[in-house]
């Protein structure tokens, strides 16, 4: 596999988990590794990866509507959760 295949297999595993529609979620992975080639160096050591996954969500943001993404699970309050019996 490729460093180009991984960064695009796992940045659309990503964002399709954030609820992000399939198709969408591959147009973020392609501008992810595009990212990746104009890349000439990582913010930190190792985080190459987490910088084509930011671009890929800023480009899915701008160009996906909020309608179109699933609305995502919040949690609930720990005042709401009910507990068992003790």
């Amino acid at each position: 596999m490729t460093p180009e295949a991984f960064i695009h297999k796992h940045i659309v595993a990503a964002l399709v988990a954030d609820g992000v529609p399939d198709v969408v979620a591959r147009g973020g992975a392609d501008e992810g590794v595009k990212h990746y080639h104009k890349l000439a160096q990582a913010t930190k050591k190792g985080h190459c990866f987490d910088d084509c996954l930011r671009e890929a969500r800023l480009w899915v943001q701008f160009n996906c509507s909020k309608a179109e993404r699933k609305p995502s699970r919040k949690r609930q309050p720990t005042s709401q959760i009910q507990l068992g019996l003790i």
